[in-house]
């Protein structure tokens, strides 16, 4: 029997269990290993399990396993987390900024204390207004891809919608195959105050919170209206927009952005990050 260290962290109600491979030698399979400790009865529990390892284009590598045990590209909430852990618990542990190579690109982080920002790669893929059919029903969505594919949903009543069955029917539609795509449910409140609820790809249900669907539904809104105050001064006098999202779990997560040719470029995703434990598995 081996003893695997981990630490539980959550960031906006989406918790992640993550595993240090820079301070101890782990040669499990990592598919296998997420489906284990993912799961709430007999393992630790989580949406998903966070890989760190050595980089050599970054200071670290993050590898995101999902609770079914697929690799996901990206995660925002996950990164978020990755940069605390990596500030308080590695060598880079005087660093406030640090850079984490993922299989969708370098991202940018800045921790703060328990708040943690980070600079995603440029959305990509952006499409408005895509006519599906869902449950007989005909609907328009709009996709954008923050990291991970995001089909972005407008309704009114957002609590009082079927996020599991209607998100389900949306993440597997043909119109988004093979690789599928996150559904992320949208209430606007005011150009500048919009609540988010997300089926989550690979977890297959719907979470607490979602960092790359939070900034997907923020892009759409801004694509589609413009946005009211506030909008703030960023570096070299540049004009950036800030949309606050409201996740399942009542937090606030902030998105920032600046428009450009086509879509959008240095967004960035803020929000609290908790340590919750420290723990041993035995594998």
């Amino acid at each position: 029997m081996k003893v695997l260290f981990f630490t539980k962290m959550v960031a906006a109600g989406n918790d992640f269990i993550v595993v240090d491979k820079l301070q101890q030698n782990q040669r499990r399979g990592l598919k296998d290993l997420a489906l284990e400790l993912c799961d709430r009865k007999s393992g630790v529990g989580a949406d998903g399990l966070l890989v760190l390892e050595s980089s050599k284009k970054a200071d670290v590598t993050m590898r995101i396993f999902n609770s079914d045990g697929s690799e996901a590209e990206m995660c925002g909430n996950g990164a978020r987390c990755a940069a605390l852990y990596s500030s308080r618990f590695t060598v880079h542990g005087s660093q406030r900024k640090l850079k984490l190579a993922t299989k969708a690109g370098i991202i940018e982080s800045e921790v703060n204390r328990d708040n943690v920002r980070i600079k995603l790669t440029d959305p990509k893929g952006m499409k408005l207004d895509i006519p599906i059919r869902v449950n007989n029903r005909a609907i328009r969505v709009n996709f954008i891809n923050t990291g991970v594919p995001h089909a972005v949903i407008f309704v009114e009543g957002l609590d009082k919608i079927d996020v599991a069955f209607l998100g389900r029917e949306i993440r597997y539609h043909k119109r988004f195959a093979p690789a599928g795509t996150n559904a992320d449910f949208v209430e606007v409140q005011s150009g500048n105050h919009i609540k988010v609820r997300t089926y989550e790809r690979g977890v297959e249900d719907e979470t607490l919170a979602c960092g790359t669907g939070s900034v997907a539904a923020a892009l759409i809104v801004a694509s589609r209206w413009s946005l009211p105050a506030p909008r703030i001064t960023g570096q070299a006098g540049l004009v950036v927009s800030k949309i606050d999202v409201v996740t399942k779990s009542g937090e606030i997560l902030k998105v920032y952005f600046e428009k450009a040719t086509g879509g959008f470029k240095n967004v960035w995703l803020e929000g609290r990050v908790r340590i919750v434990y420290k723990g041993a598995y035995y594998v």
